[in-house]
């Protein structure tokens, strides 16, 4: 009915409006959904379904804001970006995860809220002192995660470090096809960790004890090492592929890192667009990455690829300002 559409690229949040058969009460309805197809126009709704109308029973598409994220898709993704980053050791404390990982990195060695209905989280004066003393024990700061809706920082401590999480779902990220310049390994060799250790710069710090088994630990899942460059690389990432309760299957991007000399020509989108691919082929469903709230450069090379934010999150530890 209509070829004057706007330009809304795949994976955004729409209402369709297009008409019905004959027979029908009423000569148009709506959808609300995630655009997955163009040709023809194709809606997946919230429980699932998708619907395709053809161009010549369009009568409207229009952009939404994004859909509302549940607390309960927090809490999921949450839990399996955890597994995704789990450190060394583990221990379930009231419902916190608590990690540890030899002090590599604040996400191994924190303590994330992800107890659910049947086991709440508790942030009670014991619950906390329980943490603080695991974490003690191990030489390590007492730290908690703080996503949005699932806790907020006790009295006492203070938050740092705001993060914020981006997702997408698969089918709307255009996916590498046939060979690829990108090795993905099982595990990080030397050269893809002196460039991971150095973030692309030219200073090389030296390895922290214990940093390998931080960078290949997972529960539940796997992992790749992606390498870009002979025969040093000059681009690498890590992927982890882990699931939800809900079903989903999440790969969660890090560790991305490129050479100073090469930077700003693509090769990290590159290096990001193979391990999704490599996570699908295994089985993920969805994927997402954590950038801190500072980095505009990170958001803008991430939403190009059509991430789109999910949720934020913060460190606390206590007394610290």
């Amino acid at each position: 009915m209509t070829t004057d559409l706007p330009d809304i690229p795949l994976g955004r949040r729409v209402v369709l409006r297009y008409l019905l058969p004959a027979g029908y009460p009423q000569s148009m309805t709506d959808v609300i959904g995630e655009l997955v197809g163009l040709d023809p126009l194709t809606v997946r709704g919230a429980d699932g379904t998708t619907i395709a109308v053809a161009s010549d029973r369009v009568v409207a598409l229009k952009a939404l804001g994004p859909r509302p994220i549940r607390t309960a898709e927090i809490r999921t993704l949450e839990s399996a970006a955890a597994d995704a980053w789990p450190g060394v050791e583990h221990a379930w404390i009231d419902g916190w995860l608590a990690r540890a990982g030899h002090g590599v990195t604040r996400r191994a060695n924190s303590a994330v809220p992800l107890g659910g209905p049947g086991s709440p989280t508790l942030m009670t004066g014991e619950t906390l002192a329980r943490i603080e003393q695991w974490y003690l024990a191990r030489g390590l700061t007492p730290q908690l995660v703080l996503p949005d809706r699932l806790a907020s920082a006790p009295p006492g401590w203070s938050t740092n470090g705001e993060t914020t999480v981006l997702a997408v779902d698969l089918d709307n990220v255009v996916l590498p096809q046939g060979p690829s310049m990108v090795r993905v390994a099982d595990a990080p060799d030397a050269a893809w960790s002196q460039l991971h250790r150095s973030q692309g710069e030219e200073a090389v710090p030296e390895e922290i004890p214990g940093s390998f088994e931080v960078l290949t630990a997972v529960r539940d899942g796997i992992a790749g090492y992606a390498s870009l460059g002979l025969p040093a690389p000059i681009t690498v990432g890590r992927a982890a592929v882990t699931g939800a309760s809900d079903g989903r299957q999440w790969v969660g991007l890090s560790c991305l890192a490129v050479s100073v000399a090469h930077r700003r020509r693509g090769l990290g989108t590159l290096v990001c667009a193979e391990l999704l691919r490599w996570g699908q082929v295994r089985g993920a469903t969805h994927a997402y990455l954590q950038v801190e709230a500072d980095n505009a450069g990170a958001f803008a090379l991430y939403r190009e690829m059509g991430f789109m934010e999910h949720h934020t999150y913060r460190y606390a530890a206590p007394g610290v300002e």
